[in-house]
């Protein structure tokens, strides 16, 4: 009877409990960035280059791209969707973009190094910046969704129109606060590492807080959209997707505006791929046209998705931010498995500071493109079980603490 009941617990082809008001097609596109997300992250502890030299590093690199937009422009949707049922959005959004910011600093940072070398690095990722993003979010849900969708476009727009003077901003800016306050709030690490001090640590700003508020904003804004009746959803949906997409190949085929760097005049790589590298850090208009616009042009063929595949891909879709808290200790312990196996030992990179790839891997130690896609997926199996038992408990209770996991 034990033997049984599970198998029947564990059974992939039964349906998950969910909640019948979810939107299926949403939840089936954050499961498949989620995905995608690891993919990019097993890639960092194989040693492989971001976006080179082969055109197989270059698109694996690239089909991640979608992940960071989809995730945050998701969570703004998630957003309104919670402030229809409760009247305590704008308390539950800064509680909750403090803990995410906290969780950045604290676990997610100990999670990607295996070591406390706090003194010396400190790193702001995408939970970093959702962090913000929630908390200046906070600030704008009295308004009416179409003015915080329009407070969004606007930034997604404009902020690119600073792009000619940030060389000469850069050095004025300096190392002061000032200086961390902007790369904060705009430049990033483009600019630098944020230094506390002589000896004190040194904050990386891998995802600044603009463009993405307009983002997760112009996210809340698009629930609005969802709460239509299907065929209007759908249409809705399609002509906003297909119209994105043919603005961006309009402004990014004739260099128009939208990214600093022109496509024609860059690195010398086939022009397709050329193209397609826009700017991710910070998101240029580009970056976020490429990424957005596929999500939302494919919500109408997605709502009717069915199958085993579909239902497993949503899985981690439901629980979005439990998946990314095992995800990354769990890649970063099979990288351990992997060194040893191949190497006879856990290399001692895997314990350093390496953002973006410095320093790099040591000779001898960089994956094959197979092995990288072997380790993504035994980490995908991996996180199938716990995260389909975490939605399973969040469908059926209703805990406080549920909300912040």
């Amino acid at each position: 009877m034990q033997i049984k009941e599970i198998a029947k617990k564990y059974d992939l082809s039964q349906e998950p409990i969910a909640p019948s008001s979810r939107i299926a097609a949403i939840d089936l596109i954050r499961g498949a960035v989620m995905i995608l997300m690891a993919i990019d992250h097993v890639r960092v502890y194989s040693g492989l280059p971001a976006g080179g030299p082969t055109p197989g590093i270059f698109l694996t690199r690239w089909v991640t791209h979608f992940c960071a937009p989809a995730f945050l422009f998701l969570a703004g949707t998630s957003a309104f969707f919670y402030g229809r049922k409760h009247g305590n959005l704008a308390r539950n959004l800064l509680i909750r973009g403090a803990w995410l910011i906290f969780l950045e600093l604290t676990f997610l940072r100990v999670a990607w190094t295996f070591n406390l070398d706090f003194a010396h690095y400190e790193m702001a990722g995408v939970i970093w910046a959702i962090g913000w993003c929630m908390i200046l979010l906070a600030g704008l849900v009295k308004l009416p969704p179409a003015v915080v969708g329009a407070i969004g476009l606007v930034i997604i727009a404009g902020h690119n129109l600073i792009d000619p003077y940030l060389d000469e901003l850069i050095p004025a800016l300096g190392n002061g606060s000032l200086g961390g306050f902007w790369k904060i709030l705009y430049l990033g690490f483009f600019a630098g590492p944020i230094r506390f001090g002589a000896d004190g640590p040194n904050l990386i700003v891998l995802y600044s807080i603009v463009p993405w508020i307009g983002v997760m904003a112009a996210g809340y804004a698009f629930g609005k959209i969802l709460t239509f009746e299907p065929a209007q959803r759908n249409r809705i949906c399609l002509r906003i997707g297909l119209g994105t997409i043919g603005l961006f190949l309009v402004l990014r085929g004739f260099n128009l505006y939208g990214d600093p760097r022109s496509w024609v005049d860059t690195t010398p790589m086939p022009a397709l791929f050329a193209f397609l590298n826009t700017t991710k850090y910070p998101a240029s208009l580009a970056f976020l046209l490429m990424t957005l616009a596929p999500c939302m042009a494919l919500i109408p063929l997605l709502e009717r998705a069915r199958g085993t595949l579909a239902r497993w891909i949503t899985i981690f879709g439901r629980v979005p931010f439990f998946y990314y808290i095992l995800h990354i200790p769990l890649i970063h312990v099979l990288a351990l498995v992997v060194s040893k196996i191949r190497l006879g030992e856990v290399s001692p990179w895997l314990f350093a500071n390496h953002p973006m790839g410095n320093p790099p891997a040591p000779d001898g130690y960089t994956w094959s493109l197979a092995l990288l896609y072997v380790v993504f997926a035994v980490a995908i199996a991996m996180l199938y079980f716990p995260c389909r038992w975490f939605a399973d408990l969040k469908a059926k209770r209703n805990d406080w603490w549920l909300r912040y996991l």
